[in-house]
């Protein structure tokens, strides 16, 4: 399970990873096909010559947001900082952190005056605080590039059948003719994580075997939920070929590894990144979580914004080499982790990350037993503009508590919104408490968590 072979893909696959696909990235204007396949040549460089590329690219990200970005012209002529006299990667040090707290200040400024086709996105973030940001095609490309990297590590590809375990409205709100059209070309087989019952487990279960996916790709909170109803129904799930899960957008858990792996009788492949701050790390068969270096930079620093060595813990904040059309430049995740000292047994140059402790977000029950994923709440709450942060505790079955950091006095009709939004899911007799507060407070542990169940969904939950 440690090692794959050569890849021979099937002739469909061939058809779609050398035809179709590119014929697809080519319409929409990416340059996917051509990066990726540069990034398959770069992966086994050493590390120094990663770094010489990633210097290269920083100084002309730098020289275009001065150019081009309004924000980091004006930042850049107050600090006296000049991107053509960048000599080292450590320069970057010389520039604040950027947060999400300056992205919603400033998101018409961070735009490139020169950018085009500019795609509008958001996210919830670690700490609930709603974000709008733009991402260009190159960042697509280079994302999609990164992606699909690390999918080939794996034995597998673009045209393999695949089932998707996933809740953004993104995803689950396009589903035109057009795009089912492309992915019944690509074999991709989309199934909401929204809603976990037992009727619609069932129907999950049934689906994977039906479609017999050579990948799956999902929350790993969802895909082991998944795995324990199979599990529970004496359903095998073993026997169907599949060869990799892919796990993103949450911390994996040993235990979700573990029952994802005996269920589905496959490895749990682990990926770490978000919308925001692009597709970081992909984990290899060897178990190394490679960063994707051509593209991103990793800082690790402490409290005080200091680097911290390798091997020690601090928080991540990335640079994202391909951003020109709406740069992130030392931008804070929020999330902690631990750069490796050692080499991949792979023989990749890319570096490590060792440890990654990323965003948990739990399940909630509705009062019918529906356990559903937390995002089906978060989304009700994060495109409300009055809404910048946000908690979401459920207390019982029968009650809900939602703080709510506001820019304007909480009113009855947004109350009523959110109200009807929450019982609309949960339960019509549900009590959700709206409650607004002047900021969202920390865990014990400094952590940030968005969503905190009570109520048991078949495992622990805190």
């Amino acid at each position: 399970m440690n090692t794959v072979q050569r890849y021979r893909p099937a002739p469909y696959t061939a058809l779609v990873t050398n035809l179709l696909f590119p014929l697809h990235e080519r319409v929409k204007q990416h340059s996917s096909v051509a990066v990726r396949k540069q990034l398959e040549a770069s992966q086994y460089w050493p590390e120094e010559r990663l770094r010489e590329l990633q210097l290269v690219r920083l100084r002309r990200l730098l020289a275009r947001a001065q150019d081009k970005v309004p924000y980091f012209r004006d930042l850049f002529r107050e600090l006296g900082f000049d991107p053509a006299g960048v000599q080292s990667l450590d320069e970057l040090a010389r520039l604040p952190l950027m947060d999400k707290a300056v992205i919603r200040a400033n998101v018409d400024r961070l735009k490139a005056q020169d950018a085009v086709g500019l795609a509008r996105f958001n996210t919830g973030g670690s700490s609930g605080e709603p974000l709008i940001f733009y991402i260009g095609k190159e960042r697509v490309s280079h994302d999609v590039a990164a992606k699909w990297r690390a999918t080939r590590w794996w034995n597998v590809d673009i045209g393999d059948p695949e089932i998707v375990v996933w809740g953004s409205p993104i995803e689950l709100g396009a589903q035109d003719r057009v795009r089912a059209l492309r992915d019944r070309l690509l074999r991709t087989h989309l199934l909401p994580a929204f809603e976990m019952s037992a009727t619609k487990l069932d129907s999950f279960v049934a689906r994977i075997r039906a479609h017999r996916p050579r990948m799956l790709f999902g929350y790993p909170s969802a895909l082991s939920h998944i795995a324990r109803h199979a599990q529970a129904k004496g359903q095998r799930m073993d026997d169907l070929g599949i060869r990799v899960a892919f796990v993103t957008s949450e911390r994996l858990y040993d235990e979700q590894r573990a029952q994802i792996a005996d269920t589905f009788g496959c490895p749990v492949a682990n990926g770490y990144g978000g919308r925001d701050a692009g597709f970081i790390a992909h984990q290899c068969p060897h178990g190394g979580m490679h960063i994707t270096a051509e593209d991103i930079i990793v800082e690790i620093l402490d409290p005080a914004g200091h680097p911290v060595p390798r091997g020690q813990s601090g928080e991540i904040v990335v640079t994202h080499l391909a951003t020109g059309d709406f740069p992130f430049i030392r931008y804070r995740t929020g999330d902690i982790g631990v750069l490796g000292k050692k080499a991949c047994g792979c023989g990749r140059g890319l570096p490590l990350l060792q440890e990654i402790q990323g965003r948990s977000t739990d399940f909630l029950v509705a009062q019918d037993g529906t356990v559903m994923h937390g995002l089906a709440l978060v989304y009700i709450l994060r495109d409300l503009p009055q809404v910048k942060a946000f908690k979401i505790s459920q207390e019982s079955l029968d009650l809900t508590r939602v703080q709510v950091v506001l820019d304007t006095a909480l009113d009855e009709a947004l109350r009523a919104h959110i109200e009807r939004g929450f019982k609309a899911r949960l339960g019509a007799a549900v009590t959700v408490q709206v409650e607004q507060v002047e900021a969202i407070a920390p865990e014990k542990s400094g952590k940030f968590r968005y969503v905190v169940s009570k109520v048991a969904t078949g495992r622990a939950v805190a």
